[in-house]
C-alpha cells in the first residue's frame, strides 16, 4: 500500500507576512484602471465616428498602394517596441514593461480632460 503524504500544518505560515493594500493603494488602482477604460472607450469613439482622425488616417492607407508601404513599416516599429518593453532574461522584470499602460492611461486622462472642458468625449 502507498502511504499516504504528510500533510504540512503551517503550510500557509509563509503568507503571515502578507499585508492587504491599503485604502490609497486601492483608489489609485481603480483610477488607473478607469483612465485605461476612458481611453480604450476614447479610442474606439474616435475611431468609428464619422470623420474620425483615426478613420482619416485607415482611408488614406487604402488610398494608394504606394501607402501600403507602411503597414510593413508599423508591423516592424510594432515588433521593436515589443523586443523594448519585455524581459530579455527569464524572472526579469523591466520597468518599461508597464509603458503601454501608462499609454493608455494617458489617453484616458486627455479623453477626461476633453470631457470635462468641452462636454464632448
Amino acid at each position: 500500500m502507498a502511504a499516504t503524504p504528510k500533510k504540512d500544518p503551517n503550510k500557509y505560515a509563509k503568507n503571515a507576512n502578507i499585508k492587504a493594500d491599503n485604502l490609497q493603494k486601492t483608489v489609485l488602482s481603480v483610477a488607473g484602471i478607469g483612465l485605461m477604460m476612458l481611453g480604450l472607450i476614447g479610442l474606439a469613439l474616435e475611431f468609428f465616428k464619422e470623420d474620425g482622425t483615426l478613420g482619416a488616417i485607415w482611408d488614406w492607407l487604402w488610398d494608394d498602394t504606394t501607402h501600403l508601404i507602411a503597414i510593413p513599416a508599423v508591423i516592424f516599429v510594432l515588433w521593436l517596441f515589443n523586443n523594448w518593453i519585455t524581459s530579455s532574461a527569464k524572472g526579469e522584470i523591466k520597468k518599461a514593461g508597464n509603458t503601454p499602460m501608462y499609454i493608455m492611461m494617458a489617453i484616458g486622462a486627455f479623453y477626461l480632460y476633453r470631457f470635462i472642458s468641452t462636454g464632448v468625449l
